[in-house]
């Protein structure tokens, strides 16, 4: 992985999808010129990234989006806001919703989206601005209904949803009739941060899955991630950052007698600080000798744990710092 120097946001994953395409679906009034698939072919360098420019009409976006992916027949689909929306309905692929617009019409509505509007990007067509009628309305609106109309393959969908989307807020739709839906951190647009902590998570799971690809399980309890005021352990998360490359990593808390408000706090910090890699990834048990995986990162003395125990605070492990090092010796 190669990260720019520049922007600690834009890394290189060229193991990631290598091989394999990505069809992206843009949002309304944007193109395949959009910043996204600029992303994407910079994220993934050794994936195929292909993205064409919507038509304005619905139905012949739609028509031509299903058209698109039975010819290229990507490993891949994502699509953003408006797209997330068409790309729900190309049926067969696995899939990455982010922000979708399933009810783009209201949104139309909305947020002033009718009469004159101008392109974000450059279309193909050199067209820069369009007309929206009541009529184009009513036509997102028929299309917006063929929402949710095939979930067999309901497994292969995911749901990104910014919690400072104030857009478009189809999270409780989504979760109505797909599982995979995660609170990520981020606005409407989606931007580097939002990417690297966010998407390529996700991409990963994706990626590992259909390659059938088991990483190597590494644990790390609470206590090592955050103090006991809540603040951050010095260089915890970029250690976290820099494992997740490499690891199913899982968060191991203690039980505490079934305390839920302590659960309620554990998740919620997971879900502020760790964010999208945290979700269905944190573990509560007090008996480690049952956990089975390679490492165990724990700042408390353990000997019941079948895997190497790396105890953060030893002579040997003082600090985060101390634990990168010997990670990266250790899978060089």
């Amino acid at each position: 992985m190669e990260q720019n120097e520049n922007n600690p946001y834009v890394k290189q994953y060229p193991d990631l999808m290598s091989g394999k395409k990505i069809m992206y679906v843009h949002g309304f009034a944007s193109s395949a010129q959009s910043g996204t698939v600029k992303r994407l072919r910079t994220f993934f360098p050794n994936a195929t990234v292909v993205a064409e420019d919507i038509p304005l009409h619905p139905e012949e976006g739609l028509a031509m989006l299903r058209k698109m992916a039975a010819d290229e027949r990507p490993d891949l689909i994502i699509g953003t806001s408006m797209g997330g929306m068409y790309t729900e309905q190309l049926y067969g692929f696995d899939r990455i919703l982010i922000n979708p617009a399933f009810q783009i019409a209201d949104t139309m509505a909305m947020h002033g989206l009718t009469g004159k509007q101008v392109f974000q990007n450059p279309r193909k067509d050199g067209v820069q601005e369009f007309f929206v009628t009541k009529a184009m309305v009513k036509e997102y609106r028929d299309i917006q209904q063929q929402c949710f109309s095939h979930q067999e393959d309901r497994h292969r969908v995911w749901g990104l949803f910014g919690d400072r989307d104030d857009l478009v807020h189809t999270y409780p739709l989504f979760m109505e009739h797909y599982t995979q839906g995660i609170w990520c951190h981020g606005e409407h647009r989606t931007n580097d941060k939002m990417f690297m902590h966010s998407v390529v998570p996700v991409i990963r799971w994706i990626d590992d899955r259909q390659e059938h690809r088991e990483r190597p399980v590494a644990y790390i309890h609470i206590d090592a991630l955050r103090k006991s005021d809540g603040q951050q352990v010095s260089s915890a998360m970029k250690g976290f950052r820099r494992l997740m490359e490499t690891f199913d990593l899982y968060i191991v808390a203690p039980t505490h007698n079934y305390d839920h408000d302590y659960q309620k706090n554990v998740l919620e910090w997971a879900y502020d600080v760790v964010n999208v890699p945290a979700w269905r990834h944190v573990v509560f048990t007090n008996r480690e000798d049952l956990l089975i995986g390679d490492f165990f990162i724990s700042p408390y003395e353990m000997s019941s744990f079948m895997g190497t125990h790396v105890m953060l605070g030893s002579d040997t492990f003082k600090t985060w710092d101390d634990i990168i090092t010997y990670f990266g010796r250790v899978i060089s």
